[in-house]
């Protein structure tokens, strides 16, 4: 097991974590303030509806990140990575599609960002190969096992 590894998977992960977190409460909790920020309202007409979807979503992969950085095994991080993947990759295809709705800064400053949420949890994905063999291999060696529970 290497220690290291582990301990920059668990940092990443808490790091994609608390992004998600604040974004989806911001979104939740005050759509048209998350709205005005303008890499998200990109200068449209703004869409309460959207926005509440947005934020609900958001919380809903904090959930899977929740348990991958809390349980942290190699099965249960790789979820988590994979269905952030499957977001970030999306979400980046789709902004650079829309970058006339803003300035070229803006659609700079945007692109960085959302290319960031790609490499991030990639870089994490690849890590997981570096924690050994075994479905569902616990990370943390001071883990107890619960009864009920499999590995």
């Amino acid at each position: 097991m290497n220690t290291g590894v582990t301990a920059v998977l668990r940092g990443g992960l808490g790091f994609l974590l608390a992004t998600q977190l604040v974004i989806g409460c911001w979104a939740l909790l005050f759509p048209r303030a998350f709205f005005a920020i303008p890499w998200v309202g990109m200068r449209m007409d703004y869409n309460e509806h959207l926005m509440l979807d947005y934020g609900a979503m958001s919380l809903a992969l904090s959930v899977v990140l929740i348990a991958a950085f809390v349980v942290t095994t190699r099965d249960l991080a790789r979820i988590a990575l994979v269905s952030y993947l499957v977001f970030a990759v999306a979400h980046v295809v789709i902004h650079a599609r829309l970058l006339h709705h803003l300035t070229q800064a803006e659609g700079i400053g945007l692109m960085i960002a959302l290319s960031a949420a790609v490499a991030i949890p990639a870089v994490l994905l690849v890590l997981t190969t570096r924690l050994g063999t075994g479905r569902g291999r616990e990370l943390r060696p001071d883990r107890r096992r619960q009864p009920g529970l499999r590995s």
